[in-house]
């Protein structure tokens, strides 16, 4: 195998568990705490306007999630994701320190990292984008590359 093809697997693999883990904490957010626990959660955790922060985390989380699966829109998505994860990450975790069984950094900092390489380097081939995108020449090529 030479290294486009390791690479192109690398970032589908990438994308696709990110895409889970994020989906998975949109639905919980959703369907276990329901937006009121959630909103009542980010309040108590100090995050500024819990009331609308909540319900967006978690359909971002959602939606990011599923779009990342699939590699629809994957950057968009990925930078999205990212930009939500570091808001976490200053905004409540960051004190805490670095373990996540203290209320710390750790799987935000990961989950922060991971969307932005995403958004950096493209979905990969075996991607919706890469079906719709990957045969343009002009500016909307870069969604598949």
């Amino acid at each position: 195998m030479h290294r486009p093809a390791l690479a192109d697997a690398a970032r589908t693999i990438l994308r696709v568990a990110l895409g889970a883990v994020f989906f998975a904490h949109g639905w919980q957010k959703f369907f276990e705490f329901t937006i009121p626990g959630a909103q009542g959660a980010f309040a108590q955790m100090g995050v500024p306007g819990a009331q609308f922060a909540a319900p967006m985390a978690a359909g971002l989380e959602l939606a990011g999630g599923a779009l990342l699966i699939v590699g629809l829109l994957t950057r968009v998505a990925g930078a999205l994701l990212a930009v939500e994860m570091l808001s976490a990450l200053f905004l409540v975790h960051v004190s805490a320190g670095m373990f996540v069984e203290k209320g710390g950094m750790e799987l935000v900092l990961l989950l922060a990292a991971g969307a932005a390489a995403v958004a950096l380097v493209g979905p990969g081939r075996a991607s919706v984008d890469g079906l719709i995108f990957g045969r343009r020449t002009d500016r909307w090529a870069a969604l598949a590359a």
